[in-house]
């Protein structure tokens, strides 16, 4: 029978893939740590399951390559908000 860490582990690559979303925010879908969603997608997913984690792990290192630029984004808008702020 299957742990409830080995379940999470298999439910959170599930989502990642499904959803192709990032670490943090399948942290906040199922309610635990960034560090708690990737030590379980590292840990334990390629010992339970090692076909769905190489699909996961194409989807974190895509993630990875593309951090730079939501970041970028994500501060382009919190500028232009706040110029849009000042002219008001």
């Amino acid at each position: 029978m299957k742990s409830n860490l080995e379940e999470r582990a298999v439910r959170l690559g599930e989502h990642i893939i499904e959803h192709k979303s990032t670490v943090r925010e399948t942290a906040a879908v199922f309610g635990i740590s960034k560090s708690t969603v990737h030590k379980d997608l590292t840990a334990l997913l390629p010992r339970l399951n090692s076909g769905l984690y190489k699909e996961v792990r194409a989807i974190l290192d895509l993630n990875k390559e593309e951090r730079h630029l939501r970041g970028g984004e994500a501060t382009k808008h919190k500028y232009e908000s706040m110029r849009r702020g000042k002219q008001k």
